[in-house]
């Protein structure tokens, strides 16, 4: 069943007196349960199509339906509201707040819920087991490694349960056994946990672990490989 649909979308940037076409007529389909791997040089428009998935920003043309709805046709507030629920967003350089333990970086999405300040707990508790680190809750970011900042970055996208995981070069700020480390955790929360994962990347190495690989040029899909 698809979970992402994306119908003949466009994005076009203004810079000063020129448009800059960043996605041309692009369609694709992402199922549920899937890991999918978006590669190709950089201005291909994969982050840009992350964003438009995340609902960061919005196509100049074309339809983008997530778990049902139709983002590209909300207000802000209510795309602000569905990010709540159905995204979790890991970033290159983990974007954690320096003055916070790694339990209230992991936290933050929460407060923008109804759960109760108990709850919350629970489920930072939760997502710091799954990446492994309950042991560094109470750590500040500079105590902690470049890998263990990311897996906290990991289970702050998570705490929520979201529907999509976004993943933008998670490895792109490690060296290579500290990012097979991070593979490792996303394919189990591909696999284990049925989380569905599209991950931006220019690694081939990295790329091998999800299920698809799509290769982008000039704002277009170009191929498909299985991986």
């Amino acid at each position: 069943m698809a979970l992402v649909t994306v119908t003949n979308v466009d994005k076009v940037f203004r810079r000063g007196s020129e448009d800059i076409r960043v996605l041309r007529d692009l369609s694709l389909e992402i199922t549920e349960g899937d890991f999918l791997a978006l590669m190709g040089p950089s201005g291909s428009g994969k982050s840009t199509l992350l964003n438009l998935l995340a609902g960061l920003d919005r196509p100049t043309r074309g339809q983008i339906t997530v778990a049902g709805d139709r983002i590209d046709s909300l207000s802000r507030r209510e795309l602000a509201r569905w990010r709540s629920r159905h995204v979790g967003f890991v970033f290159q350089f983990y974007n954690l707040l320096p003055v916070l333990s790694a339990e209230r970086n992991v936290e933050l999405p929460l407060l923008l819920t109804d759960l109760s300040s108990a709850d919350r707990k629970k489920h930072v508790a939760n997502a710091l087991e799954i990446v492994g680190l309950s042991h560094r809750a109470r750590h500040t970011p500079r105590t902690l490694s470049g890998g263990e900042q990311q897996r906290v970055g990991i289970a702050r996208a998570i705490v929520t349960d979201p529907t999509l995981i976004l993943a933008d070069e998670p490895t792109g700020d490690l060296d290579r056994k500290t990012g097979d480390g991070i593979l490792d955790l996303l394919q189990a929360l591909n696999t284990e946990h049925k989380k569905t994962i599209v991950m931006v990347t220019h690694d081939p190495h990295a790329a091998d672990r999800a299920r698809r690989r799509l290769h982008m040029v000039d704002g277009q899909v170009s191929t498909e490989m299985a991986a």
